[in-house]
This record gives C-alpha cells, structure tokens and sequence, in this order.
C-alpha cells in the first residue's frame, strides 16, 4: 500500500497520525482514501476545483510532482509525501 506522509500542520484531522497507508493507484486516489479515514484532510490539500492548494508541494519518494498531476499513478511501497510551505513576509 502506498503510504501518504502528513505535514505537522495538517495532523489536526488525522488526530496527529503523521504517515498513513492507503489503498489508490493514483497520488489523488490517496489522498482521497486519508480523508475517507480522516475528514477534513482533504480540503487542507485541494481546493474546491480538485486542484492542489497554493502553498501545497506533493512528492512521490522525494520526486517532485508538477501542479497538475495528482493523477500520476503510484503502487506500493511508494511514498506520497505532502508538504505544507510556509507563506509569509
């Protein structure tokens, strides 16, 4: 099962679990599958449109993936990692 790393800031709906194994054969299907277990995670991520956040970074192991590919196919034992950057001035 691919396994999805949750940001510190982003542990509120999963209770402060920080890595979470998930069935899905794409990183959007994962994600999906933590807010199935965890409501309220999914909206941390994506927007209303289904598009990745602003100041939300995903990698599959340690790859950086473009804006528009959460539909980019993962199987175990990948590692979908969410990043959370920090906006300021």
């Amino acid at each position: 099962m691919p396994q999805v790393e949750i940001p510190s800031r982003y542990r509120g709906p999963t209770g402060g679990v920080a890595r979470v194994a998930v069935s899905g054969g794409t990183v959007r299907a994962c994600i999906e599958a933590v807010e199935a277990w965890h409501p309220g995670f999914l909206e941390l991520v994506v927007d209303a449109d289904g598009s990745l956040r602003r100041f939300v970074s995903v990698f599959v192991n340690d790859e950086e993936l473009e804006r528009d590919a959460l539909d980019t196919a993962v199987a175990d034992p990948d590692r979908i990692s969410i990043v959370a950057a920090a906006a300021g001035g």
